[in-house]
């Protein structure tokens, strides 16, 4: 089929609101004030396209620092698919990448895509779904992130991602409706995790700490601010086993699957510390 004349712009933040909808209707579950979070982190990073007045593919390709770029929210309209603008809109977002390591959480149907334009498996992902606890007492240990000197939070998520991420963390451990907690041990930041509401129920991510049992800590805690009747959802990276074993551990069942892919040198991400990752549309 001959693609349409179309043409491709960047998100408006109402734009990227739409594409969120879309994410919505394809079951991914974004954030309820995601859009302005996300829209900050590359604002020139985000591509529609267009054919007449009508929206039918949307993008994000988000440079962090000079190096590094991640790809999410690739999307056509039902009514648009096969008609080549999807690689429209893929080629824009390459090209906004150029020279950067470029990184994405791939869904298992487009995975095999991803691989011929140069991608290569770095781990798969499991998203896990519970429910929340209900209020509970916290551990002496469990900290607001906002009661911290930032600095300590910024240096110690540099294990977790491959560009330092000040100015979204500011953002993401104050948004609306969401609870960053840390787990404060002999005056060090020994883990951190950010709970967020969304569509239906509630994201944790990411979740990083030092041991297995910090992880538990926490993930306790930010359950514990969730009614026993709402969903608590994380994307869990497989390789790290003591993630998966906690995850069964308090009964959260294993959905749909994801792979993270990268084109070019893999950056180092501390799996065995991680526990969840932020957020599949921006990594």
């Amino acid at each position: 089929m001959k693609t349409p004349t179309h043409r491709i712009q960047r998100m408006s933040r109402h734009d990227l609101g739409l594409a969120l909808h879309w994410a919505a209707r394809e079951g991914w579950n974004p954030g309820l004030h995601d859009t302005e979070m996300f829209h900050a982190i590359d604002p020139r990073g985000h591509f529609m396209a267009w054919v007449g007045e009508r929206p039918v593919a949307s993008i994000s390709a988000l440079r962090y620092g000079v190096g590094y770029g991640f790809i999410g929210l690739y999307i056509v309209e039902p009514a648009s698919r096969g008609q080549g603008l999807g690689l429209a809109v893929w080629h824009a977002a390459l090209e906004h990448l150029k020279g950067c390591v470029v990184a994405l959480d791939g869904v298992v149907e487009q995975q095999h895509n991803y691989m011929r334009s140069g991608f290569d498996l770095a781990w798969r992902n499991r998203r896990y779904s519970g429910h929340g606890l209900g209020p509970r007492p916290a551990h002496p240990a469990i900290v607001r992130l906002t009661g911290l000197p930032f600095d300590d939070l910024a240096a110690y998520d540099l294990a977790f991602h491959p560009e330092p991420r000040p100015a979204f963390l500011q953002t993401w451990i104050r948004q609306r409706r969401g609870t960053a907690l840390g787990w404060l041990q002999d005056g060090r930041l020994r883990g951190y995790g950010v709970r967020r509401a969304c569509v239906q129920g509630h994201k944790i991510g990411p979740l990083c700490a030092d041991s297995p049992a910090i992880a538990e800590g926490l993930l306790r805690a930010l359950c514990a601010g969730v009614a026993s009747q709402e969903a608590v959802h994380l994307d869990v990276p497989e390789p790290n086993r003591e993630a998966v074993a906690l995850m069964e551990r308090h009964g959260f069942v294993a959905g749909f699957p994801t792979a993270r892919m990268v084109r070019g040198p893999a950056p180092a991400i501390d799996l065995a510390r991680q526990y969840a990752l932020t957020a599949l549309e921006i990594g």
